[in-house]
């Protein structure tokens, strides 16, 4: 077994642990369902942070981003680990972070962080289902920075439900680390 296999397998017991449940819920995309992934359990512990930002820059490091970021809150502890992991292997990223809506104070952005108008960035996302949030991030840093390369959007866990879709749809690559089905088959 590799030793990316073994981060891997050690992060799919943190989140079957932390933040899988079955139950009736009602999710983001207002769809019904049996069960819920609360990634932040996991993207907020110590060890499932740390094989986060292994494991996700691994991922998007071939697709050569100078940026990697996402919509808040789901993306905001991704964005860290990433980041963390960049600068560790002596290439430091920019990270940056999309607000639902723009602020009503300050300089009124929706778009916090470092980006700039020639960069390539990759999307993370803790769950996809439809991809709606990730798609808000797409629409508020086109309409911000035209020239910038949404070059990938990067999961924990795809739900199977469009959002792999979506992103085919407007030309962006698309992964998790999980099916779904890997938890629902445990």
């Amino acid at each position: 077994m590799t030793h990316t296999q073994t981060m891997q397998d050690e992060l799919f017991q943190i989140i079957k642990r932390l933040s899988f449940r079955r139950g009736d819920f009602i999710l983001a995309s207002g769809q019904r369902s049996s069960y819920y992934v609360d990634c932040r359990l996991s993207t907020l512990d110590g060890r499932g942070a740390y094989l986060i930002g292994q494991l996700l820059y691994d991922h998007l490091v071939n697709l050569h981003p100078d940026a990697v970021g996402g919509m808040t809150l789901g993306a905001d502890p991704i964005v860290s680990s990433i980041l963390y992991r960049s600068a560790e292997v002596g290439k430091p990223m920019a990270g940056f972070i999309v607000r639902k809506e723009a602020k009503g104070h300050g300089a009124g952005n929706q778009i916090e962080g470092n980006l700039s108008p020639w960069m390539r960035v990759v999307l993370v996302e803790d769950v996809v289902t439809t991809g709606g949030s990730t798609l808000k991030a797409i629409e508020a840093i086109r309409k911000a920075y035209p020239s910038i390369q949404i070059v990938g959007v990067l999961a924990i866990i795809d739900r199977n439900a469009g959002g792999a879709d979506a992103f085919s749809r407007l030309g962006i690559p698309f992964q998790a680390l999980y099916n779904v089905q890997a938890f629902l088959e445990e």
